[in-house]
């Protein structure tokens, strides 16, 4: 197993857990990055490639379903697996629900980590360039309107920009989240659409 080229985030709060994992997965090729709280990895995916976002559950701030929820609003075919207390199911059911590749309980064995990590891996096909991109702050914007029912024509006026920019950027949004159509695009994001992944930010 080796993956040479790879870049993952690992999140979690405790600095002797961030130097396990993070040796165990440059040991097989990858390149990690490891942050300390979910804000952290909010602001890193605006600016940096990542093909592999793996956090912790509990930390404080923001915990990792509220972060699985936010990436996967604004990157929605970037793979997530959470790491769990040992026999927390309810937790990683809620995990798996807000759409997580997969779950792996604490304490994290080698063998099986890996494994997870590469069947998470495994499951990110990139069919489009713009897949996998982060929503710019425009686009979050028109995307709330967009589920609170308004038309090409409405978010024009009320954003000061032409029908065609919107639509462009509608499209933008649509190849992002990996649709084809605004049917589909509402089903992907009806999971986690909450009021604060709908600010601008």
């Amino acid at each position: 197993m080796h993956f040479t080229g790879k870049h993952i985030f690992f999140v979690d709060d405790e600095p002797n857990v961030q130097k396990v994992v993070g040796r165990t997965l440059e040991q097989v090729g990858f390149e990690v990055s490891c942050l300390s709280r979910a804000s952290d990895c909010l602001e890193q995916l605006r600016s940096r490639p990542c093909d592999l976002l793996i956090t912790d559950v509990k930390m404080p701030e923001m915990d990792g379903i509220e972060l699985l929820k936010k990436v996967k609003f604004s990157i929605p075919s970037l793979p997530v697996l959470v790491v769990t207390g040992y026999g927390d199911i309810p937790m990683a059911v809620a995990a798996l629900k807000a759409g997580a590749s997969d779950f792996v309980e604490k304490p994290l064995h080698r063998e099986s980590f890996l494994s997870a990590v590469e069947f998470a891996l495994k499951g990110n096909v990139r069919t489009h360039p713009l897949v996998n991109k982060a929503l710019t702050k425009t686009e979050m914007g028109i995307l709330r309107l967009i589920l609170d029912g308004k038309s090409n024509k409405e978010i024009a006026r009320l954003r000061h920009r032409s029908v065609r920019t919107i639509e462009d950027h509608r499209r933008r949004i649509m190849r992002k989240h990996g649709v084809d159509n605004m049917v589909d695009l509402v089903k992907r994001i009806a999971v986690v659409r909450m009021p604060e992944l709908l600010e601008d930010r």
